[in-house]
């Protein structure tokens, strides 16, 4: 009987129109209702709860802390710091006078290490340098793989 065809391979009935319309004005009333409620309840929250006052397009402004203000002038702090921190790095002067040390430009002490050049390394003879305790040397590699081969 599994391989028997249906008799029919559409659907044979139509719609029920009368379900359909039930439907629709049924969904139709259910928006209505609740647009409705919405509206009742938006003015009945209007009428007992105030907003109050209406916004200030000045509301968000930043307000002054209380006094004492350590740092009135931020920016303008700012650029005083800088120039003065240039200034240090850009001038000569004394760092501890009792134990000689002074401070030179940055761009004069670039100057002073070039022509000074920088230390480096002296270089070790290999005669000196002598084998990691880890490492093998080469002889004693090939005789003892030799020793191992002997019966």
């Amino acid at each position: 009987m599994p391989d028997e065809k249906p008799k029919h391979a559409h659907e044979t009935s139509d719609a029920n129109v009368r379900h359909l319309l039930i439907f629709g004005v049924g969904l139709s009333l259910v928006v209505i209702v609740g647009l409705i409620v919405s509206r009742a309840v938006f003015h009945y929250f209007v009428g007992h709860q105030g907003l109050g006052p209406p916004a200030s397009p000045f509301e968000n402004v930043r307000t002054i802390p209380p006094e004492p203000r350590l740092q009135v002038r931020a920016p303008m702090d700012l650029k005083q710091y800088k120039m003065a921190q240039d200034g240090i790095l850009s001038s000569y002067g004394w760092v501890d006078q009792q134990a000689g040390v002074v401070r030179i430009p940055i761009e004069r002490a670039i100057d002073i290490s070039l022509q000074r050049g920088f230390p480096v390394r002296q270089a070790v003879p290999e005669k000196q340098v002598a084998p990691k305790p880890s490492e093998k040397p080469a002889d004693q590699g090939k005789a003892s793989a030799a020793d191992d081969e002997t019966p």
